[in-house]
């Protein structure tokens, strides 16, 4: 709302000058009513401040400025307004810069995992091809020197899974690991889509790893962990590959495994755990 002038003519300017008084001197009737009583209120109030602007447009002789009076009342608000506007246009602004960054973060933790997920299906490639070339290493000596070659781990007894994984574990712990090794690489290759099959390789890894053949107890524990499957011993396989990866100084392939270890079991034991930081310590681990 704007500012409204008013120029009082001489003749307007006399008329309320001599109205003003006798309005002022009316005695009020004692036997009118409330409402009337506030009419008569108002109308004094009223005329007062006609003869407020009167006398200043008439000692002054410039035209009168009358401002409403709720304008400045209004203005606040308005600006009151408009500055919680402001304010939550910079907490939306805010917010939306949030969810930028995030999103980029997410996008580049997507990136890397995809990029450590091809890093290790390219580890479990040249793990089997290692292996594949150890395990054929024997045999062809064998052979040049006119001995029996070798006929592999003897046959588990078909039909019973069971009795060939606790056979298994029986002779590892009364300490046969050569008898182990040979019963759960029976028992991987009789019953391949064993439930205990995962199982039987994080053994048969052990195994190996007490006999030094490093390459083919990585490559037992990569399908053992294959699907990071959520059982006791899985995070256990995890820093038992680091280890192995260790010493076969492919340091690098170490960290990235263990780097898997608190995604996929942020609740391994206190002593997995520790062996875990062991391992990253050998392979100096950023």
């Amino acid at each position: 709302m704007g500012l409204r002038r008013y120029a009082w003519p001489a003749a307007a300017v006399g008329l309320l000058l001599a109205a003003a008084p006798v309005a002022a001197q009316t005695p009020i009737d004692q036997s009118l009513t409330k409402r009337d009583a506030r009419r008569l209120d108002n109308m004094e109030k009223v005329v007062s401040e006609m003869r407020a602007i009167v006398f200043k447009g008439r000692d002054t002789g410039k035209p009168v400025e009358v401002e409403s009076a709720d304008t400045g009342a209004r203005l606040d608000d308005l600006s009151s307004r408009v500055s919680d506007l402001e304010h939550s246009l910079t907490r939306i602004n805010g917010s939306l810069e949030t969810t930028a960054h995030e999103l980029d973060l997410a996008r580049k933790a997507n990136a890397d995992l995809q990029a450590q997920v091809k890093t290790l299906s390219d580890q479990v490639a040249d793990l089997e091809k290692t292996q594949a070339a150890a395990q054929a290493a024997p045999s062809d000596g064998s052979a040049a020197g006119g001995g029996a070659t070798d006929a592999g781990p003897p046959p588990a007894p078909k039909g019973n899974p069971a009795e060939a994984f606790d056979k298994a574990r029986h002779l590892m712990l009364s300490g046969d690991y050569d008898g182990a090794e040979s019963a759960f690489h029976s028992y991987v290759e009789t019953y391949p889509d064993a439930p205990k099959t995962p199982e039987a390789r994080y053994w048969w890894g052990k195994t190996l790893s007490v006999k030094g053949q490093h390459a083919q107890a990585a490559t037992a524990y990569i399908g053992a962990i294959r699907g990071w499957p959520e059982t006791a011993w899985a995070p256990d396989a995890v820093v038992e590959l680091a280890h192995e990866l260790v010493a076969l100084k492919k340091t690098t392939d170490a960290c990235e495994t263990l780097a898997e270890l608190p995604r996929h079991y942020a609740r391994a034991p206190a002593s997995v755990k520790a062996h875990a930081a062991e391992v990253r310590t050998r392979a100096k681990c950023r």
